[in-house]
């Protein structure tokens, strides 16, 4: 199928351009512009951006999660069905990829998670793979995580999990001062997955030390690590200082307060990726939840654990942490990227997906003037 959407502000890239035009031809985007250039073209279907979304309707590329554990009322871990439940959700808001987080759970529990995903890769081409946030955590940092099920990072261990997702591993958090942590950063890059800092007791130098052994993300920046302090710059403070490394903020305004989120935009600029961290409750409203093994509360969509109260992941949408991002004043170009272009780098897709450039698949999202969504395409199909 051929479609042309036109008359829109094309935010893509870092930058915006006025009455633009993109054309889609299967799968593919096979040409842009602006003005009447799209005129003449045979084409399946023509849509009028202006005419469907309003005054100030913007297009922008489909919006990538590599954080994310559920939405629906349903997690990842839960299966294929589950997955597919949660992921028309959150395609609904506009993420028309996404990498699946599953939650520290034992190692076989793991491996099977870890297979169930390569499956869903070939047979589900929204789904890019899996992210490992655990078991190789800190327990003083566990956040919401089972403390019992916490192991070291042992190459045994890292091998048999990437051997089960056959090369669908995208991301793996792990604390770096665990035993093992820096040799399992190695063969994870050497895998070619990410290897991420996150749930850490780590100070800069220990995480700078991670970074130079080929860690490339900080997971939920500020959140489960040692803060951003003048004389200790922390995790934090060693991401933003390297042009190697994406830092994920979860911009619901409950993670990181919202002048922090404008903040990290201006120290680390072109190396935010806005992520859910959504649990089951996205989507579904407050209640009782579960997530992986421990039980979590939602109220006014806060999800907290049942005992201890530590936040649990978030009830956000990828189209909310946009709203939230330019409401504190990230510019939209920025916070766009942010969504798009960025998280496609952190895992390497920067070659097919996070811009609407011929060759690119068509993954596409048109929105209104109040940043809400109106259509959605993947891979050109809405």
């Amino acid at each position: 199928m051929s479609l042309v959407v036109h008359s829109a502000r094309l935010v893509d890239d870092g930058r915006i351009v006025e009455d633009a035009w993109v054309r889609f031809d299967g799968e593919h985007v096979v040409a842009a512009g602006v003005g009447d250039g799209w005129r003449g073209m045979a084409t399946d279907e023509i849509v009028d951006a202006v005419a469907t979304a309003g005054a100030g309707a913007l297009l922008t590329p489909g919006m990538i999660d590599i954080h994310g554990h559920g939405g629906a009322g349903v997690a990842y871990d839960d299966g294929p069905e589950a997955i597919r439940q949660a992921r028309a959700l959150h395609r609904a808001h506009g993420t028309t990829r996404a990498v699946l987080s599953l939650v520290t759970a034992d190692l076989d529990a793991l491996e099977r998670r870890t297979a169930m995903v390569a499956d869903l890769v070939d047979s589900d081409p929204d789904i890019l793979g899996s992210h490992l946030e655990g078991p190789f955590l800190a327990p003083a940092r566990k956040g919401a995580h089972d403390e019992t099920l916490l192991v070291h990072p042992a190459a045994s261990a890292v091998e048999r999990l990437l051997e089960a997702g056959r090369g669908t591993v995208r991301q793996v958090t792990l604390a770096p001062e665990l035993p093992g942590g820096m040799e399992a950063i190695a063969l994870l890059r050497a895998a070619g997955s990410a290897a991420a800092v996150g749930h850490t007791t780590a100070d800069a130098a220990t995480t700078a030390a991670a970074f130079d052994a080929g860690a490339t993300i900080l997971t939920h920046a500020f959140n489960a690590m040692p803060g951003l302090g003048h004389r200790e710059p922390g995790p934090v403070g060693a991401a933003a200082s390297d042009p190697r490394v994406t830092l994920e903020i979860i911009a619901d305004g409950v993670h990181v307060h919202p002048e922090v989120i404008r903040i990290a935009f201006a120290a680390a600029p072109g190396r935010i990726a806005l992520v859910t961290d959504a649990m089951a409750a996205a989507g579904v409203g407050d209640g009782h939840y579960l997530l992986g093994s421990l039980s979590v509360d939602v109220h006014d969509g806060v999800a907290r654990l049942s005992e201890g109260g530590a936040i649990a992941g978030s009830t956000l949408t990828q189209d909310a942490a946009l709203r939230t991002a330019v409401a504190a004043g990230v510019p939209l170009e920025c916070a766009v990227h942010a969504l798009t272009t960025a998280p496609a780098r952190a895992i390497g897709r920067v070659a097919d997906l996070g811009a609407l450039t011929p060759g690119y698949l068509a993954d596409a999202v048109l929105w209104d003037a109040d940043l809400q969504v109106r259509r959605v395409w993947t891979a050109g199909r809405e």
